[in-house]
């Protein structure tokens, strides 16, 4: 798994079209706004005209959010989506004419209808982006290439930006004529790739479209609130919107009151967030050796927090000097602690999105996705009216900008322990993921060959120690309920970790048949609902580090149920922290074998119908081989 790198996907027909689609997309939409505002400063007009565009544009652009989102969350589930991508890149080839004409007659009317016309093309792509992913790329894909997504994102929407707002700097009295040229050819750039993107099935092609814009909006919304943890990461994917609305939104003003820079050291500040933001996106495979590891999400948030509490003493007042260049800024005392505390901000904030966005992919049935993406939309576009209104509010109070940076950074605070207290599963993948990153290096073998993407399926392991089961839960990229003894379930600490995430308790038959039977029931029960089910059917820990004999509740699982059967077998653990290896003494300390390499190996599925509990032990064995 080591081996496999996101830039990959970058060389395959099945992601890079379409990843390409989207960020010409961001591209120009941001080339069109900035060259909007850029013709506003070559007709010479007023700043009380340039103010009520800046003020309007954003409403205008937004307000199809509003009104559609939940007509292209339907569109979106129903259509077979390569064809749907061709169509409303399509539509931003008609749109992009008229924003021409509008340049080449520099008439405000029409590129203000033809923005809007741009924010409903972008309102029907929006549920297209982020459902097509699950089905073009494997789960152990989703955060590599959700990953790819944000940095292309994050550095088309700054480099858009630039260009736009360089149209008419560098073209002088052709500038509109270059505006119209450039938002067209872009256009037609991302039709031609959007043909590219292979066949990618409709998730509802039955579903009956609701074409009343408020019930179904209401309907959407109440889709994605079915599950605690992809309505609490939609919750967290509109935090990180309202967070960056507020940010960049301030920092044109920040750059020059505050840092003291000519008027565009505010693009500096932007790129410096935006490629944070894309570097902290990029790293989330890494970080998550390639899982959905929703436990990056509270180091995201508290790392926000950390920096924007930074950023608040290193400038809390109005800078000293004013007029300064990128270069003399730069050399400006405290500026490289403000220059890394806006790279931290965007670093901290991919960490924080990336994983939310693979966990809405993971946990959402297909047919489902694109109106649960529309219900994201709709919220997203609340909160960033929220921030946009907020700023205007503070400025109008007289609250500096570094003193609402200062609030931000304790509101995000406040509303990351909201979240994780009420889904405490994103605090305890924290805590299990930052144990086993410490304690361990995982090398991880054959998982995502052998383990399937969906589906039913029961996995067998040889139990070394009592961190085995947070040792999987790290390597296999979906969810998976262990059955562990229930000793070991209510170990303080680790007790409240195994119970969030869904573990199984079970005890001998001798020692309590109530809870075996129940335990049984409960793994039959999540075996029908299509989930991974992990048993260790040695029943103990080992005490000398050899395998014991496997028992035979194995075979009771699928005498119930024979689904398929993935032999898995643990490598290192009995020389590493929290075998039996140690005494309870020794596991309290950090003994010299610390950062252990430990390995896991899965072997192909069995049929669940021709298997018995010996032959999985042969199995087992073969895969530990002389590692144990």
């Amino acid at each position: 798994m080591s081996s496999h790198n996101q830039f990959a996907l970058l060389r395959q027909r099945r992601f890079l079209p379409f990843f390409i689609v989207q960020s010409l997309g961001a591209f120009n939409d941001n080339v069109y706004r900035q060259a909007i505002i850029g013709l506003l400063f070559y007709l010479g007009v007023s700043e009380a005209e340039r103010s009520l565009y800046t003020n309007l544009a954003p409403a205008i652009f937004i307000l199809p959010y509003f009104l559609f989102s939940a007509l292209a969350g339907q569109i979106a589930d129903k259509l077979e989506k390569s064809r749907l991508i061709v169509i409303t890149t399509t539509m931003e080839i008609v749109i992009m004419s008229l924003a021409g004409i509008g340049f080449f007659t520099q008439h405000m009317g029409v590129l203000l209808v033809a923005l809007f016309c741009t924010g409903l093309q972008s309102t029907l792509f929006g549920p297209v982006k982020y459902s097509v992913l699950p089905s073009v790329l494997r789960p152990e894909e989703l955060t590599g290439g959700n990953g790819l997504v944000e940095m292309g994102t994050s550095l088309s929407i700054l480099t858009g930006m630039i260009f736009g707002g360089l149209i008419f700097t560098l073209a002088g009295s052709h500038g509109p004529t270059v505006a119209a040229t450039a938002v067209v050819i872009l256009a037609v750039c991302g039709n031609v790739a959007a043909r590219m993107i292979p066949r990618v099935d409709a998730g509802a092609p039955d579903l009956k479209i609701n074409w009343n814009p408020l019930p179904e909006s209401l309907a959407v919304l109440r889709m994605a609130r079915k599950q605690k943890a992809v309505r609490n990461a939609i919750l967290g994917v509109s935090w990180f919107w309202f967070v960056g609305t507020i940010l960049t939104s301030q920092l044109p003003s920040y750059a020059v009151v505050n840092l003291g820079g000519e008027p565009t050291l505010y693009i500096f500040a932007l790129a410096l967030f935006s490629v944070g933001t894309g570097v902290g996106s990029l790293l989330c495979e890494k970080l998550s050796a390639r899982t959905v590891e929703i436990g990056l999400v509270p180091l995201g948030a508290f790392g926000m927090t950390a920096f924007l509490l930074d950023l608040y003493f290193a400038r809390a007042g109005v800078a000293t000097a004013q007029g300064l260049s990128l270069p003399q800024f730069v050399h400006a005392p405290g500026s490289i602690r403000i220059i890394i505390d806006l790279v931290g901000i965007g670093l901290f904030t991919g960490f924080f999105v990336v994983p939310l966005f693979a966990l809405i992919q993971s946990r959402t049935p297909r047919a489902e996705m694109s109106r649960v993406f529309a219900a994201l939309n709709i919220q997203n576009s609340g909160f960033i009216v929220a921030a946009a209104l907020i700023g205007l509010a503070a400025s109008k109070l007289g609250v500096t900008i570094p003193q609402l940076f200062l609030a931000l950074a304790i509101a995000n605070a406040i509303v990351a322990i909201y979240i994780f207290t009420i889904v405490p599963e994103f605090l305890m993948r924290f805590l299990s993921w930052v144990m086993v990153r410490t304690l361990y290096r995982l090398r991880p073998h054959g998982i995502e060959a052998n383990v399937p993407d969906e589906g039913a399926a029961l996995l067998v392991c040889n139990h070394v120690s009592y961190m085995d089961a947070l040792i999987l839960s790290a390597t296999i990229p979906r969810p998976v309920r262990f059955v562990m003894y229930y000793k070991i379930f209510n170990i303080p600490v680790m007790r409240w970790i195994f119970r969030t995430a869904k573990a199984i308790p079970i005890a001998g038959a001798r020692e309590d048949p109530a809870l075996m039977q129940r335990a049984f029931d409960e793994i039959d029960a999540a075996l029908a609902e299509g989930e991974l089910v992990c048993i260790f059917p040695e029943g103990a820990l080992t005490k000398d580090g050899a395998m014991a004999p496997f028992k035979s509740g194995v075979e009771k699982i699928l005498e119930r149920r024979p689904v398929p059967v993935v032999p898995m077998a643990l490598r290192g653990m009995w020389s590493s922290m929290w075998s039996r290896r140690d005494s309870r003494l020794g596991r309290m300390r950090v003994p010299r074998r610390f950062r252990a390499t430990v390995q896991v190996v899965a072997a192909p599925a069995v049929d669940g119908h021709h298997t018995d509990a010996p032959a999985l032990e042969a199995q087992v064995r073969l895969l530990r081989g002389e590692h144990p």
